[in-house]
């Protein structure tokens, strides 16, 4: 398992106080830092993802617990139906995110904005969020939005305007828990429910319609 490098200005910090608690014959206090520390080094854990789904399978872009399904038209990065599918992040999640789909990035958006409780309704509306547009190789369109909740503060993407990313690939990461939007097609056929926990970059989430057309 290894760590996102976002972690090191919070751990380092936490690590030099235990050694100067050391150093002053402190155990008490340097033991409540260093599990400080490694708790906080957990929230930025980075382990090892695979999925054998077949291309055209959407894999989860976060971990932790879907609040919500829903159909929406004409989002504000595209026209057209899609599913929009919420993950929420509590702090014993991990924090990385993965990208859904094979493409290239088309757009990267930051928006400033408040850091109300993720779980609240409107908050993908008025909190701070990055989102990604990825459109596939057959010119299908999905949109990853990382939003900072009430205790993350700070939402970090890996992806830049022209990237090219593959499905599974790390795309960034939320300092400590928020939620993650994935907008697919509405043509796709979701394969989660509300409540269901899923695993980014192992969980399939949907697949699309010639795949469901092939099956025996």
């Amino acid at each position: 398992m290894s760590f996102a490098k976002e972690a090191w200005p919070f751990v380092l910090p936490i690590l030099v106080v235990a050694l100067a608690a050391g150093v002053l014959r402190r155990p008490g206090l340097a033991a409540v830092a260093l599990g400080l520390g490694f708790a906080t080094l957990l929230f930025f854990r980075i382990p090892a993802r695979a999925s054998a789904a077949p291309a055209g399978t959407v894999l989860a872009a976060a971990n932790g617990k879907i609040t919500s399904i829903a159909r929406v038209t004409d989002p504000d990065f595209a026209a057209g139906d899609f599913h929009h599918v919420v993950t929420f992040l509590s702090v014993f999640n991990v924090h990385v995110q993965r990208a859904p789909v094979s493409g290239e990035v088309v757009t990267t958006h930051y928006r400033r904005g408040r850091k109300v409780a993720a779980f609240r309704e409107d908050a993908g509306e008025i909190n701070e969020s990055v989102t990604s547009v990825i459109r596939t190789d057959a010119g299908e369109t999905f949109a990853v939005r990382q939003l900072a909740g009430l205790v993350a503060r700070r939402v970090v993407s890996y992806l830049e305007e022209g990237d090219r990313v593959e499905r599974g690939e790390l795309i960034g990461v939320i300092k400590f828990g928020s939620r993650v939007d994935l907008y697919l097609p509405a043509s796709y056929r979701l394969l989660v429910e509300k409540g269901e926990t899923v695993r980014e970059g192992a969980t399939p989430v949907a697949t699309a319609k010639h795949l469901i057309e092939e099956r025996p």
